[in-house]
């Protein structure tokens, strides 16, 4: 399998003008059997080390996966995902006691898509997304999940244990872009609940026109510069993350 991606993640200008720092965080891994991962993390806005909590979230799921994928010829059982997240909550909560601090500090969103051969799985908690493309239609594989309350969705550290979701896909799809919130009312009619042809059609024609194999330097550098556009800011003025891999 031949992968290439374009990948960016912006601060968004309610953070600059409060002083803030970017709180999103993603990653992308190709592994050596020609699968590939990629995660996205938004850390809360309120919590002190949102931003830390989602740089973690990614780093530990990269890892993990690569572990995995090393010894194993499958992709990871729905349980020994499930037992990576409890691992990863120990993990923070034993930060936040050295810091004096708690878990909820460090509450961060996932969405994660791991792709092999025969099979995709995605991990989602929270109000990012994943969708994929399947011929010219594209499928939200995990919709944003908001709480109870408005402006309120789950995190990675919610007590006693997080709003999990882990689906597995048969591999029908040959792109998928992963995003935060911020880029979600681009990307998303809220109303049908589907994702806009309109918004990812053009986003993924130079993705797929590229040679190469990997992370496309100059197209995420442009893929920035529009995320970051008057244009967009004026949508939405949260930090704005996004993922468009194409290939399989």
């Amino acid at each position: 399998m031949t992968w290439r991606w374009a990948s960016a993640s912006v601060i968004g200008t309610s953070h600059i003008q409060n002083g803030g720092r970017l709180q999103d965080a993603y990653a992308v891994a190709k592994f050596e059997n020609g699968g590939i991962l990629a995660v996205v993390s938004d850390g809360a806005g309120s919590a002190k080390f949102g931003a830390y909590g989602a740089w973690l979230t990614c780093r530990f799921l990269s890892a993990r996966f690569r572990e995995w994928v090393r010894a194993n010829p499958v992709l990871p059982f729905d349980e020994e995902m499930a037992e990576w997240i409890d691992e990863l909550r120990d993990r923070i909560a034993a930060i936040a006691a050295r810091r004096e601090s708690t878990p909820r500090q460090f509450a961060a969103t996932l969405a994660a898509i791991v792709i092999s051969q025969d099979e995709a799985v995605t991990l989602h908690i929270g109000d990012s997304a994943v969708v994929g493309r399947k011929g010219s239609e594209w499928d939200v594989l995990c919709w944003p999940e908001n709480g109870e309350y408005a402006s309120t969705t789950y995190f990675v550290t919610d007590d006693p244990e997080p709003r999990l979701n882990i689906t597995r896909h048969p591999r029908e799809h040959d792109a998928f872009a992963l995003f935060s919130d911020g880029v979600g009312d681009l990307a998303l009619s809220h109303l049908e609940q589907t994702a806009h042809p309109r918004f990812f059609d053009p986003m993924f024609r130079p993705v797929d026109a590229a040679s190469g194999e990997g992370r496309l330097v100059e197209l995420s550098a442009k893929l920035a510069t529009y995320l970051a556009a008057s244009a967009v800011c004026e949508r939405t003025d949260d930090d704005k993350t996004l993922i468009l891999i194409s290939g399989g």
